[in-house]
């Protein structure tokens, strides 16, 4: 058995060594950026556009953008909050400093480019995903990756591949890997037992997922917002208590960003392409541009013109990696409990950070909300964790609940409700590195079928793109009554 176990290892090391190595994010890169240079830089030119059909129209009164009138549908914001829901999750908490801890402060400029060309990419999902959708027998709107691959290219055997991948990424980086987050977060810091934990979220997402999207919609719009805000909030805390800090933070993300390759020891240590390996991988894991995985939710939204729900998935990448990501970044450089220099050299000495003494993923962050609020501060990130993960685990379920369908049916999707309640019970109380390392595997896979799909399918999106930009310009888009050029 162990020699079964060693061989399953291996392989999944290999494979994930290739979806998350430097050949697929390059790719993620590209791909990024052919849709960046064929919008003529969407995300930079129309920034105003973008921010006012999105994020801005939340607080205005008449926003008139075309919608469906179908009950079964949910609301722009409330696709925005449930993708969301999915992508802002432990990794902007422990990632984040993960990359920092491994990469050096170079890798958070490369998460923002990722971020940036990202945006583009999901932008271009969610517009295929609109155009793609079609109705169930339930009359619910169905789209997602596996649509257009199917619809678009006419490939069924590579939707079923997506589809495939994305099943088997919701048990375990969807589900069991933020169970396990959970129950460690509450049991290091109240002592609550994982059993009791367990039992508690087993029953909170089944009162969610079975009511569907709309329920789970109508309580990710109430959950996101607030733990968003809340952890912005203590994270701008920490910062501007060392607001003095905040331009030397500024000079090691971009002085380390373009180091030279360290040429002594055959040792890589902190070189350029460290920080751009650990930088864009984290800005792809964290807001799943390119994954194909957001779209399945967007597409549930009762907006009519694709183009629309594509900048709601522009602002998505933004307020995930932009926002989110960049505030757990500065709050452990600004916070004093990052130095560079230990992390360096235990890098080119090839000492572990444990070996060394050195603190890395929530611990990290924790400690630097520590440097502020005290004691309160683990506290803070242990909630924080447990909200973020829970909310993953809801976005999640319903990745998986299309992936299902796609496959089975939908006969088959309370069976898989009924599995992916009962799998929180394992996560939060079981160890299963190689499980969720699969699934991780898996998750990076659905991106190989999404980005061959919305790379073949460019054309449409451009051309999509620039109709919707002559309209805007001849004012036959407008957004609150008002005409936007």
């Amino acid at each position: 058995m162990d020699r079964v176990v060693e061989i399953v290892t291996n392989v999944n090391n290999a494979l994930n060594g290739f979806i998350w190595g430097p050949y697929m994010l390059v790719f993620f890169l590209l791909v990024g950026l052919m849709f960046t240079i064929r919008t003529g830089f969407f995300q930079v030119t129309h920034i105003k556009y973008w921010l006012d059909v999105t994020f801005l129209s939340i607080f205005r009164k008449g926003n008139n953008v075309l919608r469906t009138d179908d009950r079964h549908s949910i609301s722009q914001f409330q696709s925005l909050c449930t993708a969301l829901a999915a992508t802002i999750g432990v990794g902007n908490i422990s990632g984040v400093a993960v990359a920092l801890a491994l990469g050096g402060p170079g890798a958070i400029f490369w998460m923002w480019l990722s971020a940036f060309l990202g945006m583009m990419t999901n932008y271009a999902e969610n517009t295929l995903g609109i155009k793609y959708r079609y109705k169930n027998e339930k009359n619910q709107w169905v789209g997602g990756a596996m649509i257009y691959i199917e619809k678009g290219l006419g490939q069924k055997w590579l939707a079923v591949i997506f589809s495939v991948f994305c099943m088997f990424a919701s048990f375990g980086i969807g589900n069991m890997s933020q169970g396990n987050e959970i129950a460690n977060g509450l049991r290091n810091s109240f002592g609550i037992p994982s059993w009791i934990t367990a039992l508690v979220i087993m029953v909170l997402v089944a009162l969610v997922i079975m009511g569907g999207i709309k329920r789970i919609a109508s309580v990710t719009e109430k959950i996101v917002p607030f733990m968003a805000i809340t952890y912005i909030i203590g994270a701008l805390v920490v910062i501007c208590s060392n607001i003095t800090a905040i331009p030397g933070a500024f000079a090691a993300i971009f002085g380390n960003a373009f180091n030279l390759p360290s040429m002594g020891g055959g040792v890589a240590g902190f070189t350029i392409m460290v920080a751009m390996k650990r930088g864009i991988s984290r800005g792809v894991f964290s807001n799943e541009a390119g994954l194909g995985s957001s779209v399945m939710v967007h597409s549930a939204s009762d907006v009519k013109e694709p183009v629309v729900q594509g900048m709601w998935g522009i602002f998505e990448v933004f307020a995930d990696t932009i926002i989110v990501c960049t505030m757990t970044a500065l709050t452990i450089l600004c916070s004093g409990v990052y130095d560079f220099t230990l992390y360096e050299s235990a890098a080119v000495e090839g000492v572990s950070l444990a070996d060394a003494g050195l603190l890395s993923g929530v611990a990290l962050t924790s400690a630097a909300f520590e440097s502020v609020f005290g004691a309160l501060g683990n506290k803070f990130i242990s909630i924080a964790v447990m909200l973020f993960a829970f909310s993953t685990i809801l976005g999640w379920s319903y990745y998986g609940e299309r992936a299902v369908e796609y496959l089975f049916g939908l006969k088959a999707v309370p069976v898989y409700k009924i599995i992916f309640i009962l799998i929180i019970f394992i996560g939060c109380n079981a160890s299963l590195q190689l499980v969720v390392d699969i699934s991780d595997t898996f998750n990076g896979f659905m991106a190989l079928p999404n980005l061959i799909a919305i790379t073949l399918l460019s054309k449409q999106v451009v051309e999509m793109t620039k109709e919707y930009i002559a309209r805007v310009k001849e004012g036959k888009e407008t957004i609150g009554g008002e005409e936007v050029q």
